[in-house]
């Protein structure tokens, strides 16, 4: 396992993101927990120390299973993370009583990391807190003080003016920043930008997504084989985290691993540190110009807007599905839904996109997609 010095600490570089563990029948909100436990206990043999929750993940689910099964671990043989969850604009104002509330759920008395989540345009005045309405962040910032929270950090979908905005009144505060991070998303959301802006105020890199939602794990053919071309014994997945590993300041890459394969192919890959060369790099970016240019919706499968949807559809099986049939991905599965869980079931209340880091226009996908049917 390869380990990153920061503050003292050595932080495997590959971190077990805990928003897509094993499931009981796919339903997000039943965590298998005997899988996911024999997931931990092999990520600990080979070397990760690093798992990152969140208040939102599994249905609020996440927290409370992964405190039952790190408490089976001396506490100082892992660092733990979690987030304030501002995505949800109903949290704001909450941060005493959610905090304490995942302190009882992780079965911890203080976290090593913790993140202002998901900063993004529908967010920003109230974590800026002009008008001082809310007092998250600050309340945050007095918890690290206390030493509840021992690194006080955020993670971004903000476009580059409110990401500024931010760093404006909180960089000097910021200790990390988790971005989404990947060779996709590098121009189509400007993670270079992110980057750079980060890097005026000294705040190392934390990633999450680097595969875009598994999106990335399996290509087309014909770009897998463009970069079988530079290394044969690379796979999809690999060149992902190679990109990252090309990328100066990246600390910790998340990872939200669902099963053994998944898990022992990321370690293997982290085992190693083989950055790309330029032309590695300039085939990746062709690749990225390539998919972009399909126009598929950009979900990575978070399902924050499951939990929030009153007919309970599966938001991100359908945006798949509707990505498949309207731009004509390799593979295409059969356009069936579970029993009145159809596109037109969607009645367009519009609760999904308030909590959709990727800000798709679900609703529209939604109507659109209820027409060609």
């Amino acid at each position: 396992m390869i380990y990153k010095e920061f503050k003292g600490k050595k932080l495997s570089a590959l971190g077990l993101g805990c928003m897509r563990l094993p499931t009981v029948l796919g339903i997000d909100s039943k965590i298998n927990e005997k899988r996911t436990a024999e997931m931990v206990q092999y990520a600990f043999e080979k070397g990760i120390n690093y798992f990152d929750t969140a208040w939102g993940y599994h249905s609020g689910k996440s927290e409370p299973v992964m405190g039952t099964i790190l408490k089976n671990y001396p506490r100082e043989s892992f660092y733990l993370a979690t987030k304030f969850p501002g995505y949800d604009s109903k949290n704001m104002g909450k941060a005493e009583e959610i905090f304490a509330k995942q302190l009882e759920r992780l079965q911890v008395d203080y976290f090593d990391f913790y993140l202002v989540h998901s900063l993004c345009d529908s967010n920003i005045d109230a974590y800026l807190d002009e008008d001082k309405k809310y007092g998250d962040v600050e309340y945050l910032i007095k918890e690290r003080e206390k030493g509840r929270i021992k690194h006080l950090g955020f993670s971004t979908h903000a476009n580059l003016k409110d990401l500024n905005r931010f760093l404006e009144k909180y960089g000097k505060e910021m200790e990390f920043c988790q971005v989404q991070l990947n060779y996709l998303d590098w121009s189509a959301q400007d993670a270079k930008g992110q980057l750079e802006a980060l890097k005026k105020y000294n705040i190392p890199i934390w990633v999450m997504e680097p595969v875009r939602g598994g999106k990335l794990a399996k290509l087309d053919k014909k770009y897998s084989a463009m970069l079988s071309a530079h290394r044969p014994n690379e796979t999809d997945v690999s060149w992902a985290f190679r990109f990252l590993q090309s990328v100066d300041n990246v600390v910790v890459t998340l990872s939200g691993m669902s099963d053994f394969e998944q898990l022992s192919e990321n370690i293997e890959t982290f085992s190693t540190e083989k950055p790309l060369n330029k032309a590695e790099w300039h085939t990746l970016m062709k690749i990225a110009d390539r998919m972009q240019k399909k126009g598929s919706l950009p979900c990575t499968a978070c399902r924050y807007c499951t939990s929030y949807c009153p007919k309970e559809l599966d938001i991100p099986e359908i945006i798949s599905k509707y990505n498949e049939y309207c731009f004509g991905q390799e593979n295409t599965s059969s356009l069936s839904f579970e029993n009145e869980k159809t596109p037109d079931a969607c009645i367009g209340c519009k609760r999904c996109e308030e909590v959709c880091p990727q800000k798709i226009k679900i609703s529209d996908m939604m109507s659109d997609f209820a027409l060609r049917l």
